[in-house]
């Protein structure tokens, strides 16, 4: 019998309240923006409720299926998007991967468009939590455990590297690290893979002109010349412009042709600037709720597969929105993650509410053998969830 926990309920009615604050905030941070062929920008707020109309019938068909169909689909889940990402780096499918703002991210389905790299997140999530459900102990040991793993992720990490997008790409190895580190690998572990990969990092950030910009400006902000702090100058003037109540909704003057991407990748600078303090802190209390109840559903998940999913599904919101946040609060060097919910993307959209779905799943014990499968997980995992 499936138990209807009150976790569950909660949780979509936050995701739900999350994305409507989403709308209202992309057509806040797009109304008066001008698009090709002199269509106004507020489109895209109707594109975004379009997202939210088909995750939300999406998120609802996968909450009610048994979530170890994840556990099962795995390897061909992760088959299929390292194809997706393989796909724009061809030289000969321009037609179906483009060139969009200096790089080839997207893939056009027929009508459809998608981002590889969004759906990479579930997939590598959902198979590293298979393989770390079924290695059990063998976890806490780098060599059957943690490369194993890593052998896996790597190549699919250099993909969406390589489309380029580098922020996606570390986004993905540190949401395998949570799921591992729940599973019970060591913090040794971790310290040998950064050591390892260091100089990888440093070659990429070296290899490319803008990154190296972004890097240096954010370790010293006050010599670099002003076209480079440019953007997160424009986003902390915009948050700073908002005081305790905002200067109301779609009245923000940083999205006129001051602050790039307002609607997407600076959302929340836009949010603070037409919101307020006390719009940003109902926002902050939204996305820790969020957090808090996919930790209890992940902690309470009556398998292995089941906590280490929802625990490395939780992280991706998570995550997400310290990354999306510190760089438009110039704490950590500019990148391109959106703001879960919130930002305009179809494609981050989707993915966040079937996360949310997924979650529902787990909380609820979707699954015939759930009922009966005792936790086995390892100290690590006990440990991290309780926390």
């Amino acid at each position: 019998m499936i138990e209807r926990r009150w976790e569950t309920r909660l949780l979509a009615v936050v995701a739900m309240a999350l994305s409507m604050i989403g709308i209202v905030a992309v057509y806040g941070a797009s109304s008066l923006l001008r698009v090709k062929g002199g269509v106004v920008g507020s489109s895209y707020a109707l594109n975004q409720a379009l997202g939210l109309l088909v995750g939300g019938v999406l998120a609802t068909i996968v909450a009610r299926l048994d979530y170890h169909v994840w556990e099962r689909y795995a390897w061909p889940l992760l088959g299929m998007v390292a194809i997706l990402l393989v796909v724009p780096l061809l030289p000969f499918t321009h037609s179906i991967a483009p060139v969009l703002n200096s790089a080839r991210r997207w893939v056009y389905l027929g009508p459809v468009r998608v981002q590889p790299s969004e759906l990479a997140k579930i997939a590598v999530v959902a198979w590293t939590a298979m393989l770390a459900a079924k290695k059990g102990e063998q976890m806490r040991s780098f060599q059957r455990g943690v490369v194993p793993v890593m052998v896996i992720v790597a190549p699919v990490v250099a993909l969406i590297f390589l489309e380029p997008n580098l922020s996606m790409a570390l986004l993905v190895t540190l949401l395998t690290g949570v799921v591992m580190f729940a599973a019970g690998a060591k913090i040794g572990h971790f310290l040998l893979l950064a050591v390892g990969s260091a100089p990888l990092i440093f070659g990429a950030v070296a290899t490319a002109q803008y990154r190296l910009a972004r890097v240096l400006t954010f370790l010293n902000s006050g010599s670099a010349p002003s076209e480079a702090t440019w953007q997160v100058h424009q986003s902390l003037v915009g948050i700073g412009a908002g005081q305790l109540f905002g200067v109301g909704i779609g009245q923000g003057q940083q999205k006129l042709g001051y602050l790039p991407y307002a609607y997407s990748d600076f959302i929340f600078s836009t949010l603070a600037e037409e919101w307020g303090f006390i719009g940003v802190l109902g926002l902050a209390l939204g996305f820790g709720l969020f957090v808090w109840l996919g930790f209890r559903i992940a902690r309470s998940a009556r398998d292995p597969f089941g906590q280490l999913l929802a625990a490395g599904l939780t992280a991706l919101v998570g995550l997400s929105v310290v990354l999306h946040v510190g760089v438009n609060l110039a704490v950590l060097p500019a990148t391109g993650i959106t703001l879960p919910f919130v930002s305009n993307g179809r494609s981050s959209l989707l993915v966040v509410l079937i996360a949310t779905g997924i979650l529902v799943s787990v909380g609820q014990g979707r699954g015939a053998g759930a009922a009966s499968a005792p936790p086995r997980s390892s100290r690590r995992a006990r440990a991290a969830h309780s926390a």
